[in-house]
C-alpha cells in the first residue's frame, strides 16, 4: 500500500535538497539563513508524520516553527541565483513546443482525478493500492512526478536536478510568502478553539432581527469577505463566521441548506481574498514576480469583480438556500 507519509517524506526531502542548494549558492547574499529557513520547513514534513501518530513529542516541531517565523520575519532569508536554463533557452525552447507545453500541466490533474476515482477501490496484494482517505492527496503528489518525468522527456533534458533548481527560483521568489495559506488556515482553527467564532456570534445576533433571513445571509457572506481582508484566507475566516452565524443562524434557526450555505459561504470569502494584501500569495507575489510598478495593482483591478461576486454570492444563497 503506498502511504501518504511517503508523500510527506518526499516533500520534506525535496525542501532538504533546496536548502542544501542554497547553502552552497555564494550568489546569496543570505545563503544560510534560505538554507536554514527552509531545511527546517522540509524536516518538519519527516519529523511532523512521528508526532502525528504520537511516537515523537511536538515540542521540537514547535520549535522549528518559531525558529521559522523568527528567520523569515527579520529577513534573514533572500534570493539566489539557481544553475538552470537562461531566458535565451527557454524562449528557444517555448518556440519549439508550442502548445505541447500544456501537457506536462495536464498530465498532473488527469493521474490526480485518476487515482481519486480508478484506483480508489484497488487492491494489490491482499490490501488497498493507495491508503483510504488520501486518495486524492497521492493522486497529487504521484501525479507531479509523472508530470515531472513528462517534461523531462518533453523537454529533452537529461539532468533532473535542473527541474530542483527551477523549483527553488520559485521558492526563493515567493519566499516566506509560500507559507502563508498553512499558517493563516491554523490561525482559523486556533480562534475558533479559543471560542472566537462563539463571542462573534453573540454579538451579531444581539444585533440581527429575528426571522430576517436576507439580513442573515448578507451578514454571514459580508461577514465571510471582510474576516477574509483580515486573516487573509478565506479557511480561515471559515470556521469562525460559520460557528458564529453560518450554522447556529442559518441552517439551525432558519432550516437553510448546508450544503448551498457553506459552499457559497466560502465563496463569498474568496471575495476578501481578492481585496486583501494579506493574500500575499495571491496577490502580491504576482506582482513581484511580473515586476509590476504597482505591487497593489492585481488587488485595484480585482476590486470591481470581487464586489460584483459577493452580491452574486449573497443573491444565490438567499435564493437557493432556503
Amino acid at each position: 500500500m503506498i502511504k501518504v507519509e511517503w508523500l510527506y517524506w518526499l516533500v520534506g526531502a525535496v525542501f532538504l535538497a533546496m536548502a542544501v542548494q542554497m547553502a552552497a549558492d555564494r550568489s546569496n547574499p543570505k545563503r544560510f539563513g534560505s538554507a536554514a529557513f527552509w531545511g527546517l520547513f522540509g524536516a518538519s514534513f519527516v519529523y511532523g508524520t512521528w508526532v502525528a501518530d504520537k511516537s515523537a513529542p511536538a515540542a521540537p516541531l514547535g520549535a522549528a516553527v518559531l525558529a521559522m517565523i523568527c528567520l523569515g520575519g527579520l529577513g534573514f532569508t533572500g534570493r539566489g541565483t539557481p544553475t538552470t536554463t537562461t531566458p535565451e533557452q527557454r524562449a528557444a525552447s517555448a518556440a519549439r513546443l508550442g502548445s505541447r507545453l500544456f501537457i506536462p500541466a495536464l498530465t498532473l490533474p488527469l493521474v490526480a482525478l485518476t487515482c481519486a476515482t480508478l484506483l480508489k477501490d484497488v487492491h494489490l496484494g491482499g490490501g488497498l493500492l493507495l491508503q483510504s482517505g488520501s486518495e486524492a492527496l497521492l493522486g497529487l503528489g504521484i501525479g507531479t512526478l509523472v508530470a515531472l518525468a513528462v517534461g523531462l522527456v518533453l523537454t529533452r533534458e537529461r539532468n533532473p536536478v535542473t527541474a530542483l533548481h527551477a523549483g527553488r527560483t520559485l521558492v526563493e521568489a515567493m519566499g516566506w510568502a509560500l507559507l502563508l495559506p498553512q499558517l493563516l488556515a491554523v490561525l482559523g482553527s486556533i480562534f475558533q478553539r479559543t471560542g472566537v467564532g462563539t463571542q462573534v456570534g453573540r454579538i451579531t445576533t444581539h444585533f440581527l432581527p429575528d426571522g430576517s433571513t436576507y439580513a442573515a445571509v448578507a451578514l454571514y457572506c459580508l461577514g465571510m469577505a471582510l474576516f477574509t481582508v483580515v486573516m487573509g484566507n478565506a479557511f480561515a475566516a471559515f470556521p469562525v463566521m460559520t460557528a458564529a452565524i453560518g450554522w447556529p443562524v442559518l441552517i439551525t434557526q432558519l432550516h437553510g441548506n448546508p450544503a448551498v450555505v457553506l459552499a457559497v459561504g466560502m465563496l463569498a470569502g474568496f471575495c476578501g481574498t481578492l481585496a486583501t494584501p494579506m493574500a500575499a500569495n495571491f496577490n502580491l507575489v504576482p506582482a513581484t514576480l511580473l515586476e509590476l510598478k504597482d505591487q497593489y495593482g492585481p488587488i485595484k483591478a480585482q476590486l470591481p469583480t470581487a464586489g460584483a461576486l459577493l452580491a452574486c454570492n449573497i443573491a444565490i444563497m438567499s435564493l437557493f438556500a432556503f
